[in-house]
């Protein structure tokens, strides 16, 4: 019997530590886990929505990019959601309610997508719809994990975030393949039926989260401020060169001019990848997340943020340049195959992207103070996606530029040098970054023993999608 329980006690031990990173798995960070991981499997509907306003309501490349960057609006206003979060409790709870109706507004705008869509206007609304649904329920889950982050010690920094990084990129790594097999045999609106009910796991989980109502707190202001306050907190934190320096980095290195939609056509048209290859392509590239994800976890979280982001930007850039070889179909005159290229290309562009968001992730993290966790990080989120719908809308104004449509694609090769090349725009601006996280913590800790909360706002820094270039 001993000997039985201490093997379980090993069990159990080696599960905490290898697969969740150090941290407890108890009923709260599996629900917390459970929504970062619903993000991942939302990911089973992204094929189908491209080739719904491709080959459905008829959309070009230029009218995709900028659709794309306008359901991203409410990735923009992710503050709003964390202020209303941590501001206006329902029932006496901050987080559980939100989380509850962030999966059925999901699951109403999928619905909508799958029966009564059928205009650009009305498909743009209804993602829409699905894209605030995910915002809300990021902007969440995103605090739960900041007020943990906290508590983490210095072995464990940076664990939290890569474990529920790692849950969404496996939730992308499961549905990767089905995403483009399912519309080998269903229609697009089949697809959307099924990705509806995948918002109700987040109205389900929700229960598990671990929340005192609101009135037990009491006169405790440090866990709930007045609007007051967090407008205070918030105008203190941002006239801090330590939190806005990098904060603008990160906005340039995410709004370069992105290709994505022109690709997209340019792989079904002219490559012709039906939607089971793109599949397996997603399967790589959410197999390449994972592995970015390890990547930083084992060997890169005490490394300079300065040298992750210096290099991966650079090798990014360069090897981003071999699509070239694919747009010009020289790859073809090399003897290497499209899909095989494709695929190639995909695993390794996707890891140096996800390495150098990872950092993004961890600097963030630590800056938020208690009571306003929810509406400074998403603050920070915000700033970056809207990097982000830069980027797409740059995109479509230069492939506009360059008369890239549905069919023609003799300039694309330029659109490609472009995209790359601007990816280096951010490189002189590296020292805006701290240069180590001992620096961050020098800052983050003088003040706070001096007197208030606001003190608790000169930070420590941290900077993310996205992910790169995406719209979460």
């Amino acid at each position: 019997m001993l000997i039985d329980s201490s093997g379980l006690s090993k069990v159990k031990d080696s599960v905490r530590k290898q697969i969740f990173f150090g941290n407890e798995p108890s009923a709260e960070l599996i629900a917390i886990l459970s929504v970062y991981f619903v993000q991942g499997i939302l990911g089973l509907a992204r094929l189908a929505v491209s080739f719904f306003l491709k080959d459905e309501l008829l959309l070009s490349p230029v009218q995709v990019s900028a659709l794309m960057g306008i359901v991203a609006l409410p990735w923009m206003v992710k503050p709003l959601f964390g202020f209303i979060s941590d501001g206006l409790p329902i029932f006496g709870y901050r987080r559980r309610p939100y989380l509850v109706l962030s999966g059925i507004l999901g699951a109403i705008s999928w619905i909508s997508l799958a029966t009564i869509v059928h205009t650009s206007w009305a498909a743009t609304v209804a993602i829409a719809l699905g894209s605030l649904s995910v915002a809300v329920s990021d902007v969440i889950a995103d605090s739960l994990v900041v007020e943990r982050a906290r508590e983490e010690s210095v072995s464990h920094v940076g664990s939290l975030q890569a474990l529920c990084w790692g849950a969404s990129a496996f939730g992308g790594l499961i549905t990767a393949y089905f995403s483009g097999l399912l519309l080998e045999h269903f229609t697009t609106r089949t697809v959307f039926l099924i990705t509806a009910s995948f918002p109700l796991i987040v109205s389900g989980v929700a229960w598990l989260i671990a929340e005192s109502p609101v009135s037990k707190y009491g006169s405790d202001n440090t866990n709930l401020l007045s609007v007051k306050q967090q407008l205070q907190q918030l105008r203190q934190a941002f006239t801090q060169k330590s939190i806005w320096l990098p904060t603008a980095f990160v906005f340039i290195w995410q709004a370069t001019p992105t290709a994505d939609s022109a690709f997209f056509f340019f792989s079904t048209n002219e490559l012709h990848f039906e939607p089971e290859f793109l599949g397996r392509v997603r399967l790589v590239t959410s197999l390449a997340s994972l592995i970015g994800v390890w990547i930083f976890q084992r060997f890169l979280k005490s490394v300079s943020f300065r040298l992750i982001f210096g290099w991966s930007t650079v090798i990014s850039a360069v090897l981003g340049m071999t699509m070239l070889l694919l747009v010009t179909h020289t790859n073809r005159a090399l003897g290497i195959d499209d899909r095989w290229f494709s695929l190639g290309d995909s695993l390794i562009l996707t890891v140096m992207g996800q390495i150098a968001y990872m950092p993004v992730l961890v600097l963030s993290a630590r800056l938020c103070p208690p009571g306003i966790e929810a509406t400074l990080f998403a603050l920070l989120m915000s700033v970056f996606n809207l990097a982000g719908m830069v980027s797409y809308e740059v995109g479509a104004i230069i492939m506009h530029w360059l008369g890239i449509t549905e069919t023609n694609f003799d300039l694309l090769w330029l659109l490609v040098l472009i995209t790359n090349l601007s990816t280096l725009l951010p490189l002189p601006f590296l020292n805006w970054l701290p240069a180590d996280d001992a620096e961050i913590e020098t800052q983050a800790l003088a003040p706070a023993s001096a007197n208030s909360q606001v003190s608790n706002l000169v930070p420590e820094l941290r900077l993310r999608e996205a992910e790169p270039k995406v719209v979460e």
